[in-house]
């Protein structure tokens, strides 16, 4: 089952089976689809009838307790787990003692009038754990994981169109690009680009520039295209304008080192002939930044991509080891990096 059809059976009110997955990490569709599962419960009923527990927080067994409970005065019960990571092969050590035998025979014959849902922001689960192969076995699986850039496009526009605005291609792009293609990101500036449309509900692209900050990792990788070209003026001019937006240094510079190590990896790769989607499934980076990636590294040549991360990698060092200024730091790489012959 796709995301699509699972909020299309929520909305009329079909068929629900009695176990969800909800894997990958999408906000924002993580809170869409919980909306969605407490919106089959009637709004009088969802008092007794819906709950949601965060597994970081409360023992295993006080959900399964409600979702072993007959509905209240109703058809249906709905149970929500958050936070599930003793699905995963994570080693921090959780705060609360889960009991996972209890759940194991709760999956061997789920309450017909319970729908348990587990809400998973995780990349995968450890398949080599006996509950986890149980709950791919038993459950409705639904991933929400890394989204292709079209999808990214349709959900957006099918969202403006519902709220009855459109968006100029223009500005579509610009909003894309300025959020990584980040569907969370991208619905969260909605609300305030719709505002700012009224009363015309046509968002332009000058509405996006004045109104959405780039991300972090898209200055970054303004940046990085300054370095590859020596533009120290520039790189330097944007390094410092970063500083003064309170980024920490060694937070930059760990981006910065991320992409370039994204553009030799990328580079690398794609001579052997791998497709995007491929590499994105390789690499675990989302399919965006995969293809920024591909489009850069064709301009730039190996040796300069590997000196530049050295180069970030020695920055590295010395931020942590002595008490020179970052920007100083900065300043000298790229004079160093730009006066090397290519």
């Amino acid at each position: 089952m796709t995301i699509n059809e699972l909020l299309k059976t929520l909305k009329t009110g079909g068929q629900l089976a009695n176990v969800y997955l909800i894997l990958g990490q999408a906000d924002y569709l993580q809170r869409r689809l919980k909306a969605g599962f407490k919106q089959v419960v009637p709004t009088e009923e969802q008092t007794m009838n819906f709950a949601s527990y965060d597994m970081d927080t409360v023992p295993l067994a006080v959900a399964l307790d409600d979702a072993m409970a007959a509905p209240f005065f109703g058809e249906r019960r709905v149970v929500c787990i958050d936070n599930p990571q003793f699905l995963t092969g994570e080693t921090k050590k959780q705060k609360v003692d889960h009991d996972i035998d209890s759940l194991q025979t709760y999956l061997g014959s789920p309450m017909p009038s319970t729908v348990l849902v587990f809400f998973a922001p995780y990349e995968k689960l450890d398949g080599r754990k006996k509950v986890s192969k149980q709950l791919k076995k038993v459950a409705t699986t639904i991933e929400i994981g890394n989204f292709s850039e079209r999808d990214v496009r349709q959900f957006v526009t099918s969202q403006l169109k519902q709220d009855g605005y459109s968006m100029a291609p223009a500005a579509l792009n610009e909003l894309i690009q300025r959020t990584d293609a980040d569907l969370t990101l991208m619905m969260s500036e909605l609300p305030k680009l719709e505002l700012f449309a009224l009363p015309e509900k046509t968002i332009d692209l000058d509405a996006v520039t004045g109104l959405v900050r780039q991300t972090l990792t898209q200055n970054v990788f303004d940046l990085v295209n300054r370095v590859l070209a020596k533009n120290t003026a520039g790189a330097v001019t944007l390094y410092r304008e970063l500083l003064q937006a309170k980024e920490e240094p060694l937070r930059i510079n760990a981006i910065l080192q991320g992409q370039f190590r994204l553009l030799i990896q990328t580079k690398v790769l794609a001579k052997q002939g791998y497709s995007q989607g491929k590499l994105a499934s390789i690499l675990k980076v989302h399919p965006y930044r995969i293809k920024l990636a591909l489009q850069s590294q064709r301009r730039f040549r190996l040796t300069d991509l590997n000196r530049a991360y050295l180069g970030l990698f020695r920055v590295e060092q010395q931020m942590k080891s002595s008490t020179m200024d970052p920007e100083m730091l900065f300043s000298l790489f790229m004079t160093q990096f730009a006066g090397q012959a290519a």
